[in-house]
């Protein structure tokens, strides 16, 4: 970019300065988004090697993350379990989550989750495709996904109150726990594998979640989908896919603060190059990292 010969080494000198310099305020972020009333939450494969001898298991890494309309948190970490989730929310957080059906997330109370109808859509598409009752139900399914957001889209577009909104999807949710209802009712064996068994299970599944389905009906700023942190980790799966994950903790830090950093600043159409610029210096100087916080929640 600037016609610069660097050797490896100093590549990554320069590297670990950086991802140091802006530990503070990586940090930070961490603190303000567990103090947020909405997280929307995912995660995604993230190899970490062992040159540091600190993954001697040969564990499997993942790239969790934590997003907010203004500041979103990473984090790699060796495992996919609710205890990194509880961790990662920390144990004061009283929002709402909002989330895939992924079992880490089990832990939290249904009124504190809101259940991705995206994911959801998908599922009931396949079990439509089905043959015999299966099918039938999920196309009875669908068509209740299909009028839910067909308000939803106007209550986005504000020609429909949310008031009027809750009152309407409650004949559309009595109408699906129905359908759920039934799906779960079907006999099937033990073990048995049909796709009359697996719709069968999704059901049950589903009935057990039922409340986190809805929280976004009654909750004002709740999506019903959780594609803002999709679209957060897409930059990190094409950083994965270029560089085969890291090789050692101090990679994996390096890049979830790294991509705190950019999607943060980004969120907030603050340059990326020149934030960077500032954090080393302030670092050379024994100052603190800018604060990736929106300027009306800094402390002053």
């Amino acid at each position: 970019m600037f016609g610069v010969e660097l050797s490896t080494g100093s590549i990554n000198q320069l590297r670990q300065e950086s991802s140091t310099s802006v530990a503070s305020a990586v940090e930070e972020a961490h603190h303000y988004v567990q103090q947020q009333e909405q997280v929307n939450m995912d995660e995604t494969s993230f190899a970490q090697g062992n040159n540091d001898g600190k993954n001697t298991e040969g564990r499997k890494g993942w790239l969790w993350v934590l997003v907010t309309p203004w500041v979103s948190y990473f984090a790699v970490c060796l495992s996919r379990s609710s205890q990194v989730c509880q961790q990662l929310l920390g144990e004061t957080f009283t929002g709402i989550v909002g989330s895939d059906r992924y079992s880490a997330y089990q832990h939290l109370s249904l009124e504190h989750r809101q259940v991705c109808w995206a994911h959801l859509k998908r599922d009931l598409t396949q079990i439509a495709e089905r043959k015999g009752v299966a099918g039938e139900l999920g196309q009875a399914l669908l068509e209740q996904q299909h009028l839910l957001f067909e308000h939803w889209y106007r209550v986005r577009d504000g020609t429909l109150s949310r008031s009027e909104f809750s009152q309407t999807v409650q004949p559309i949710r009595e109408r699906f726990k129905q359908l759920l209802t039934e799906g779960a009712g079907y006999e099937i064996a033990p073990k048995e594998k049909t796709p009359l068994a697996k719709t069968v299970r999704t059901c049950q599944q589903l009935l057990k979640i039922e409340p986190a389905l809805w929280t976004f009906v009654t909750t004002e700023g709740i999506e019903p989908t959780n594609n803002a942190a999709e679209r957060a980790l897409r930059p990190a799966v094409l950083w994965r896919k270029n560089s085969f994950g890291s090789q050692s903790e101090a990679g994996s830090l390096f890049v979830s603060r790294m991509l705190t950093v950019t999607t943060s600043l980004r969120a907030q159409n603050r340059s990326v190059l020149e934030y960077l610029v500032q954090a080393c210096r302030a670092s050379r100087q024994g100052l603190p990292a800018p604060s990736l916080l929106p300027i009306q929640d800094r402390t002053l």
